[in-house]
């Protein structure tokens, strides 16, 4: 039943803001000639995919987790996108595609070895990855691997469909804030 709504949503959202899409990538040509973001990340089963995002770091930024990239590397129209998280609307593609879900844990990076070790001994990659979830709502990111992989798997334990629409609405509704950044 999941699946069901995240591709209704998703295939909404696409649709509805379609609009926004295109102007937001358009300023990111001009901010920094590359608008969107693709990373591997690690998915169901511990599975490669390819993450969509706008971009909101200069292009020369390396590929790590966003708690270990400068503040600095983050431009003014990143900024932007990260505060209002425009940047993550690409992700609804991902979601349409099946590689997500809205709601799930946050998908990681194939280098972040303590966030996986952590989530492995939970059983967290038994399901898919998602835009948002417990852990987001709460705060709590990727800095803290321990942490972050216990509220995953105790949302992922309690995950029912009023859950799922709860997490949703918190999220569409200004709760969490994403990654830090250094």
């Amino acid at each position: 039943m999941i699946r069901f709504f995240d591709f209704l949503f998703s295939l909404f959202g696409l649709l509805v803001l379609l609009p926004v899409g295109l102007v937001l990538f358009i300023i990111g040509l001009f901010d920094t000639g590359k608008p969107i973001f693709v990373q591997e990340r690690v998915g169901k089963n511990k599975k490669p995919f390819n993450l969509y995002k706008f971009r909101t770091m200069h292009i020369s930024t390396k590929s790590v987790a966003s708690h270990l990239a400068s503040r600095a590397s983050i431009t003014k129209f990143g900024g932007f996108l990260r505060k209002s998280k425009l940047d993550e609307l690409p992700q609804l593609i991902n979601v349409l595609l099946g590689d997500m879900s809205l709601v799930g844990p946050r998908p990681n990076l194939f280098n972040q070895t303590e966030l996986i070790e952590e989530r492995e001994k939970r059983k967290v990659y038994d399901y898919l990855p998602g835009i948002t979830g417990l852990a987001q709502i709460n705060e709590i990111d990727m800095s803290t691997p321990e942490k972050l992989a216990i509220k995953d798997a105790e949302m992922l334990q309690n995950l029912s469909l009023s859950s799922y629409f709860k997490y949703v609405l918190a999220t569409v509704g200004g709760k969490g804030h994403g990654d830090r950044v250094a």
